[in-house]
């Protein structure tokens, strides 16, 4: 239940799939995230950072932990599937990704490299 009670926490599994591809500062997160205020970020990384998902490097960045790495993987599945409910719900507009590609899961709101879209709402 504190799992889920973590990252039912708005913005804390867009940090943690905003930091998938390697560690990102303080304002590129944000830029990442939409530019969520700031006060939200600093309470989301610090209740991440408190249960050990994410961690930071002596320049200041945020990673992920090997304990995020494995919720990240943990997820997939709930992204593919995802996927394919976007896609039901919007077979024209949905970016449909095929079961075996789980380390490259779009997300409904992201260009062809992962990254958001400007505008996106998450």
């Amino acid at each position: 239940m504190a799992a889920l009670d973590l990252f039912g926490r708005r913005w804390s599994l867009r940090i943690l799939w905003e930091l998938r591809a390697g560690p990102l500062g303080f304002r590129p997160l944000q830029k990442r995230c939409d530019d969520m205020s700031s006060s939200v970020l600093r309470q989301r990384l610090t209740e991440l950072l408190d249960a050990q998902v994410i961690h930071q490097l002596p320049d200041s960045r945020y990673e992920l932990t090997p304990l995020g790495q494995e919720a990240r993987h943990a997820l997939n599945p709930l992204a593919r599937w995802a996927g394919r409910w976007a896609a039901t719900i919007d077979p024209q507009g949905a970016d449909h990704t095929d079961d075996q590609s789980a380390s490259r899961v779009s997300h409904p709101d992201t260009v062809d490299d992962g990254t958001p879209e400007r505008g996106s709402a998450d």
